[in-house]
């Protein structure tokens, strides 16, 4: 939606830390958010207050010097490490005489870049409109009202009123198309549902290594890199676990502080994909300092999206950056709580696959079944899905099979379901 310019655009920073540490942000994590939308940044602004200034944030005089360093620096665009309310933005462009940019605008703008499908430009399109929306005043100063005309005669509109009837009816447009692609992606996981197959969700803070890991894992060749918000549309392959097993694997969206509802809502459809799975990979950067504070990020999110109860393996991730070895943690109950890995340089991916392997294990069921001779189809399905333990063919020309299910496929079988006794067996 928004036209960007050829090269990068020379920005001043503006870190503002209050008393109440509520809205303060992450001034690293603030470099490398600019750094991935490609500015170029001049210099950066600290600035200390109690409280924020209700129309200017950090207060008039603190604006008019930046203003004067923004004309002596000869910068394009002011960015603030905040979320600025539209009044915000719009009183300190008058000041400064510059172009003014929250926290949200910046995400967004990264995420414009970032989108690829036709389904990530429209959600990221949506929330730019939601965004642009709030923060609409009239760019028309020559006129007051639209010109007049043969069959337009009347009191007229506002231009103002005009841009916002525009807003309202292109949002109602992509809304449309983006349902109808969440219905698709519905009947997409009604028949992997049908499969059984059981999806695993990639999740986990921006820049953490996921795509990486995504690639290792499945041979896909998802674009990464060292950069925030790295991939915005979701990716799904399936993973052979073992020759009874696989999974289907989905690279999701990053996560950060206080990531934009709006973006949250946007892209609804995308994080169905974390919802909706049977486990999710929380991939965590075991390098990065702000750990703690990252898990608990994505948490957040992950409650806003109701898929915070959804069952997690902790996957640090990084690990050739602390020297470390590869390992798995187990919980007090035995289960596989963290498996530690560097994806980049493959150590301890044979961990991550065993982890999932024992985790699906679990949940199959060993059971027996007498398959008439009219269920070739039945039985060459076994095979190709499951593990086979052992199978005769019974007086009757019955075949009876062992075979280890998952649960969830075991009531498939109800109709052929049997319990052999021992004495069976023996005969």
């Amino acid at each position: 939606m928004f036209e960007r310019p050829d090269i990068g655009e020379r920005v001043i920073l503006v870190h503002p830390c209050f008393r109440s540490t509520a809205g303060n942000q992450n001034p690293d994590e603030f470099r490398e958010l600019v750094r991935s939308v490609g500015a170029k940044i001049t210099t950066v602004i600290n600035v200390r207050r109690d409280t924020p200034d209700a129309r200017l944030l950090i207060g008039s005089g603190k604006a008019e010097e930046l203003g004067e360093l923004a004309h002596l620096l000869n910068v394009d665009v002011i960015i603030f490490n905040y979320s600025l309310s539209p009044s915000q933005e719009r009183n300190l462009e008058k000041i400064c005489k510059k172009r003014v940019l929250g926290r949200t605008g910046l995400i967004l703008d990264i995420f414009a870049q970032r989108a690829r499908s036709y389904e990530g430009k429209l959600q990221v399109e949506l929330a730019q409109l939601n965004y642009l929306s709030t923060r609409l005043v009239r760019g028309w100063t020559h006129l007051e009202r639209q010109k007049g005309g043969i069959g337009l005669r009347g009191p007229g509109e506002k231009q103002l009123e005009s841009d916002r009837r525009m807003l309202r009816q292109r949002i109602k447009q992509i809304s449309k198309r983006l349902e109808k692609l969440r219905i698709q992606r519905n009947q997409g996981r009604a028949a992997r549902r049908k499969t059984t197959t059981p999806t695993v969700a990639i999740v986990g803070y921006t820049n953490a290594g996921k795509s990486t890991l995504f690639n290792k894992l499945t041979d896909a060749n998802v674009y990464s890199a060292d950069k925030l918000f790295a991939t915005l549309d979701p990716t799904l392959r399936r993973m052979h676990l073992a020759k009874s097993q696989h999974v289907v694997l989905a690279d999701t969206v990053g996560f950060i502080q206080d990531l934009p509802h709006d973006l949250i809502e946007a892209f609804h459809a995308t994080l169905l994909e974390t919802q909706e799975a049977d486990l999710l990979l929380h991939i965590v950067d075991a390098a990065d300092e702000n750990r703690a504070s990252n898990i608990l990020e994505v948490e957040s999110v992950l409650r806003q999206i109701d898929a915070l109860d959804i069952p997690q393996i902790m996957v640090y991730n990084k690990i050739d950056l602390l020297n470390m070895l590869p390992n798995i943690q187990l919980d007090q109950h035995g289960r596989i709580q963290q498996v530690w890995v560097s994806a980049m340089h493959d150590q301890g991916l044979e961990l991550l696959v065993q982890a999932l392997r024992q985790y699906f294990d679990i949940k199959c069921e060993c059971i027996w079944l007498r398959l008439p001779p009219t269920a070739g189809n039945i039985r060459s399905e076994l095979y190709a899905k499951d593990r086979i333990m052992q199978e005769f063919v019974d007086d009757d020309g019955y075949w009876q099979i062992e075979a280890e299910v998952p649960v969830q496929r075991v009531r498939h079988f109800a109709q052929y379901r049997i319990t052999v006794q021992s004495e069976q067996l023996a005969g």
